[in-house]
């Protein structure tokens, strides 16, 4: 079983630069630049959590039951494993070894696999594992960073609530990047 990740490097750059999105908006000033810039981390926050997938580098902490749960990670695409960690038999923190395990990335399907000829270790009952991994596109797909692009022009543009329908083009753009759905 799979608990909620824990950021803990944040995303350090977004998937579109304020000017990029004040040329999609048609904006020449600088007046709005912080509201466009909290509108663009709140539309990939809002893309992430559709998608269940990381539209920009970040490092999480994961956590799970057992080493046979990693046949399938939360986390969306996985760039490297920073490290596995966990409790061992006699109560003690360890870190598992990274020749023990390999990262197999298959498009948005991540997984951590045995190395050829080694074991999992023995855990602690009822203590839990602790993978550190940096997470997310270097450069978010096309079609997302359009999604992102639609989002944002709704919400400039109206800026108060409003009525959703029930598919638009963000769903449209963003369906093919979801995961546990």
């Amino acid at each position: 079983m799979w608990y909620p990740a824990k950021i803990t490097a944040a995303a350090t750059s977004e998937p579109l630069s304020v000017d990029e999105v004040k040329r999609r908006l048609r904006v020449d000033f600088g007046d709005d630049d912080q509201d466009i810039e909290l509108m663009i981390a709140a539309a990939r926050d809002h893309a992430e959590k559709y998608c269940n997938t990381r539209f920009a580098t970040q490092t999480v902490e994961i956590k799970c039951d057992a080493f046979t749960d990693m046949d399938r990670l939360p986390e969306a695409p996985v760039q490297s494993i920073a490290s596995v960690a966990y409790i061992d038999t006699d109560g003690a923190e360890a870190t598992l070894d990274a020749e023990v395990y390999e990262l197999r990335n298959d498009g948005l399907e991540t997984s951590i696999a045995r190395a050829y000829g080694k074991h999992w270790p023995a855990v602690r009952h009822g203590s839990r594992i602790t993978i550190t991994a940096v997470v997310g596109y270097d450069t978010a797909p096309a079609a997302v960073k359009h999604a992102i692009l639609l989002f944002i022009s709704d919400a400039y543009e109206q800026r108060e609530n409003a009525a959703i329908e029930d598919w638009t083009a963000l769903d449209a753009l963003l369906c093919n990047f979801r995961r546990g759905v």
